[in-house]
């Protein structure tokens, strides 16, 4: 292994420790952006004390009403899927950019990098989409139905057969591009950030607080462009709680039965309308810039204890064999 690079499997580690650090931080704001993306009008009449105005509402009546366990439900199954999901994505990209790169020296396009980070996207999510329904069910089940992650998934299997997992999984496969285009886009930033400031800085690096900047414009156009589908996803995994169902109208039933992500974007669309599309996206962006970010300067961070820890491993090891 070069002194100044990682492997693929050590780039996963150090991507997925970064973002555990992140979404850990961010916890709250997931639970709070998930509530906000699945309520409408008919659930909301049956329980206003889970139907929510905006970010701020959301997090007063959760606490008030689940107290401060509410607004971590799910942390479990959601950290753990981070992880999974984080490391395979980084394993993957790392590796495929290695691929590529070994055939093909030299710099890139913008379309070759979006190609190589949703390469990597699709891989993963095949792994790690069942991990997310169910943090998806922890987060939205409201007082008194929070299960843990093995009822959750036998529940699911029972009632929707082992398909049931893998909900939304067309949907991520089209969000693969939110990651190919945060990255793609901040390697491009930093690029020509570095142009204009004449290379990077004393340490050979960018600063903490340029790679904060930089990943938070990412983050930002990544999330606009595909929010959507994000709602779409989130609306496919999650299940209206079984007493709040059966209390709706066979029509107001239909309406939160969705088949396929655009039926969902249908939906939503003669319900609410356009902006119907956008529901919760000043917290998920919040959100996912405030973790992409804390993820991009982390990560630079985790990178070189990652790298240090991998030497004194290899270090023992050559010793051992000595001996």
């Amino acid at each position: 292994m070069p002194e100044d690079r990682l492997t693929p499997f050590g780039d996963a580690v150090a991507g997925s420790l970064g973002a555990l650090f992140a979404n850990t931080v961010v916890f709250p704001l997931d639970v709070i952006k998930t509530r906000l993306q699945v309520q409408n009008r008919a659930l909301g009449k049956l329980n206003p004390d889970q139907h929510y105005t905006n970010a701020l509402d959301a997090f007063l009546k959760i606490l008030k009403s689940e107290g401060l366990s509410g607004l971590y439900a799910g942390m479990g199954a959601g950290l753990f899927g981070t992880v999974a999901q984080n490391f395979a994505y980084f394993y993957w990209w790392s590796w495929i950019r290695n691929w590529y790169f070994a055939r093909r020296p030299g710099p890139t396009s913008t379309a070759v990098e979006l190609s190589l980070g949703a390469a990597a996207g699709a891989v993963s999510q095949f792994f790690t989409l069942p991990i997310a329904v169910v943090a998806t069910r922890q987060q939205t089940g409201g007082k008194g139905e929070h299960k843990d992650s093995l009822s959750i998934v036998r529940q699911i299997i029972k009632e929707e057969g082992y398909q049931g997992l893998w909900k939304g999984l067309r949907a991520s496969l089209v969000l693969c591009s939110n990651p190919a285009i945060t990255y793609g886009t901040f390697e491009r930033l930093k690029a020509a950030w570095l142009g204009r400031k004449g290379g990077p800085g004393p340490n050979g690096k960018l600063g903490a607080g340029e790679i904060f900047v930089i990943g938070a414009i990412a983050k930002t156009l990544a999330t606009i462009v595909t929010y959507p589908y994000i709602l779409a996803k989130v609306r496919l995994q999650w299940k209206p709680p079984a007493h709040a169902h059966n209390s709706l109208s066979d029509k107001d039933r239909e309406r939160v039965s969705y088949k396929s992500s655009l039926d969902v974007l249908k939906k939503v669309l003669e319900s609410d309308g356009i902006v119907g599309w956008y529901k919760g996206m000043p917290a998920q962006i919040t959100k996912a810039v405030l973790c992409q970010a804390i993820l991009f300067v982390s990560k630079e961070e985790v990178t070189q204890y990652t790298l240090l820890l991998f030497r004194l491993l290899a270090a023992r090891q050559a010793n051992a064999l000595k001996a």
